[in-house]
């Protein structure tokens, strides 16, 4: 199918860009398009028009600095997972960002854009979510920081408003003590996840003090799971309390289920092993 008929717009800066979107109350705005495009084509949406933002300049930096990781909302899949210091402040990223589809839908997909479309199959969201990070948003009302736990409105719905654009996402570093993990099962490398799990853990010693999972593929927005407490069987039980496994072609409710088991488990271990590891490095530094 085509794209029912729309107006393009392709402003010169963001000003222009806003000044743009808050005229056109029935806009999208465009930027790697690999989630829009695909909805356009099959006329699953079918705005009045496209703002594209792809000329506006200073919009696709990753910054680091030690609170965290910034990344702007023109930044590419592949050059979020390619910033080695990006990966260094916060591993999960990378984790993560690996698993998102194909080279190259990563090479054009935005990570902001991800995270604004809300898919709850996506890894993305789920992470910001875990990690309690935050979206700046702009419009030519002013702008405003967004917290990753009043972003998921619905299904494939964001609070961002129709005339502001998500200009960048914060993602905490990780702190002293911290490690994560991340795992997810889908039927071929690339595909949408059956089930994905995201795990952020603080140790102190060997003993795992604080605990929390995010799960993707399984509710209709990202879901945060605090564990703390919790022996990995534990987890899981607990885990299943707050979440409910649908089914659907590709999985059964009890077989997601059983992946939320598996996984809960693994990501837990494995989150845990990383904050011990860091843990160690930290101390044998002079």
């Amino acid at each position: 199918m085509k794209p029912a008929p729309f107006v393009y717009r392709r402003p010169g800066s963001l000003a222009e860009a806003l000044e743009t979107l808050a005229g056109e109350p029935d806009a999208k705005v465009l930027a790697g398009g690999q989630s829009l495009i695909p909805l356009l084509s099959m006329r699953l949406a079918a705005p009045a028009a496209l703002v594209d933002i792809n000329a506006v300049p200073d919009l696709d930096h990753v910054a680091v600095s030690d609170d965290g990781v910034r990344v702007g909302a023109l930044a590419r899949h592949a050059d979020v997972l390619a910033h080695a210091a990006a990966a260094e402040a916060q591993p999960l990223l990378a984790m993560a960002l690996s698993h998102v589809a194909h080279a190259t839908i990563r090479n054009r997909g935005t990570t902001v854009g991800s995270i604004i479309h809300a898919d709850a199959a996506a890894e993305m969201p789920v992470v910001l979510a875990l990690l309690g990070g935050s979206v700046e948003a702009a419009s030519v009302r002013g702008t405003r920081t967004i917290a990753a736990a009043d972003l998921f409105a619905g299904p494939l719905e964001s609070t961002l408003a129709h005339d502001e654009i998500a200009t960048e996402a914060f993602f905490p570093a990780l702190r002293p003590g911290e490690g994560v993990g991340f795992a997810e099962i889908a039927r071929r490398h690339g595909d949408y996840a059956l089930v994905g799990v995201a795990g952020l853990v603080r140790v102190e010693g060997d003993e795992v003090v604080e605990a929390r999972l995010g799960y993707l593929s399984v509710n209709d927005v990202p879901t945060v799971v605090d564990v703390s407490g919790r022996s990995p069987e534990d987890a899981a039980d607990h885990a299943l309390t707050e979440l409910q496994p649908d089914g659907d072609i590709h999985a059964t409710a009890a077989y997601r289920s059983h992946l939320v088991r598996v996984l809960t488990r693994r990501v837990l271990e494995a989150a845990a092993d990383n904050a011990r590891s860091r843990q160690a490095r930290s101390t044998e530094k002079p």
